[in-house]
């Protein structure tokens, strides 16, 4: 039977503070592993976007080696403290991230880069940085804290099976959401081309602006729109359902039915993650609030407009959150709703100082232009789009359970 060893982290690495930077040396330059690409990638992206104008003696002293694991040294709250990210190959003249601590192996063959990337992210390794965090103003991790926090291992040829399952699984996890993102780029081109530049296919099959399509200026729009295309108001091509106000007397931690607030809207994404759950439906629910894969939500508070699509089951609309039901041509109105004339138009209409208000009412007062037989031909350009999107998503879902279920059992 495999015995787990007990180490503390400073037997393990050696922790090293990332490059104090000034706003001047940002956006050109050489490869920077920031907080973002920490915070949200369990491994290291295998291209860095970010850039940092840097020596070559900071070259040396911050770089980035294959093994190195990089963890947010600070936060507003414990929960997102010592979030880490591995590195799983070499990055030339790569730098890192000031609010970060490097961690680099003292021994290769003590720990395996791949199931050091998900033992980090365990929920068992979270209870102890939860448990050891420094609360002032913000949370914090430091030398102190890494010199005395013990983890249990198991030897290192365990780690390699048990590191090289879980990467398998989170590689293809990877794929979908490269894949779902070329998907996205591609479906907001083709938007962009039919209802934006007015290029949309003629009865010829040709582009319609360019093959000399008449334009008309709109004095309601302030602009100029294809000839015989109509005005309309988002409430008359959609039928909008605001969420319903739970009460936290019903909140569990294992519920049947999570609660999706604000929080869970993204930009175009939904976090399934929940802070709150319920098991029995109160008894005057509206059933349009029980939400089902391909429903439309839009956030209402904070960053208003932001849009997503559900891919799960027995998730419910809570309050603030806008469920959107398209009375036809759900591709059109998620596109539509991911422009930046409807995001432009959401923050001009909210109320609100410290934060903004988006009023449902008035949202479905907003005008566009439209036509009916263009929006049919577009949305049967791209419906498999949408649908290879929500494929990926469902099984993403399913491999993520499928490694949280794994992680406790594997690493003990």
């Amino acid at each position: 039977m495999n015995k787990l060893k007990e180490y503390k982290l400073n037997e393990l690495y050696i922790m090293s503070s990332g490059i104090s930077s000034s706003k001047d040396q940002a956006g050109v330059g050489y490869p920077f592993v920031s907080f973002r690409d920490i915070f949200n990638n369990t491994i290291l992206p295998e291209n860095l976007t970010e850039l940092m104008n840097t020596s070559d003696k900071e070259r040396i002293k911050y770089s980035v080696k294959k093994g190195d694991v990089f963890i947010t040294r600070t936060s507003e709250t414990p929960d997102e403290l010592a979030m880490s990210s591995v590195a799983l190959k070499d990055y030339p003249n790569a730098t890192f991230s000031g609010f970060a601590k490097r961690l680099r192996p003292i021994d290769n063959k003590k720990v395996y880069d791949k199931y050091m990337a998900f033992y980090l992210r365990s929920k068992y390794f979270r209870k102890i940085i939860n448990a050891n965090t420094i609360m002032t103003l913000r949370a914090s991790f430091n030398e102190e804290i890494f010199s005395y926090i013990k983890i249990q291992l198991p030897d290192y040829e365990t780690q390699v099976k048990i590191g090289n399952t879980l990467y398998k699984i989170e590689k293809k996890i990877l794929i979908n959401n490269q894949i779902n993102n070329n998907l996205e780029e591609l479906m907001k081109t083709i938007y962009q081309r039919w209802f934006i530049e007015f290029e949309f296919p003629n009865e010829e099959g040709k582009p319609y602006k360019s093959s000399g399509g008449k334009l008309v200026y709109n004095e309601e729009l302030k602009q100029e729109i294809p000839e015989n295309w109509k005005i309309c108001c988002i409430e008359d091509i959609t039928t909008l359902i605001s969420g319903y106000a739970f009460s936290s007397n019903d909140y569990c931690k294992n519920g049947a039915y999570k609660l999706y607030t604000i929080k869970n809207v993204q930009d175009g994404n939904i976090i399934s993650t929940v802070d709150n759950k319920i098991d029995n439906l109160p008894v005057n629910l509206p059933c349009e609030c029980l939400l089902k894969p391909k429903d439309l939500i839009m956030s209402l508070t904070g960053n208003v407009g932001r849009v997503g699509l559900v891919y799960e089951e027995n998730a419910l609309l809570n309050q603030r959150v806008l469920k959107l039901i398209p009375k036809n041509n759900l591709c059109y109105i998620y596109l539509l709703c991911r422009g930046y004339f409807i995001k432009n138009k959401c923050e001009s209409i909210s109320t609100g100082t410290s934060q903004k208000n988006l009023s449902p009412i008035e949202f479905g007062k907003i005008k566009i232009a439209y036509s009916e037989e263009v929006i049919n031909k577009f949305e049967n350009k791209i419906l498999d789009f949408l649908e290879l999107i929500m494929n990926n998503l469902k099984e993403n879902q399913r491999l993520n359970s499928l490694k949280e279920y794994l992680l406790p059992l594997l690493m003990n």
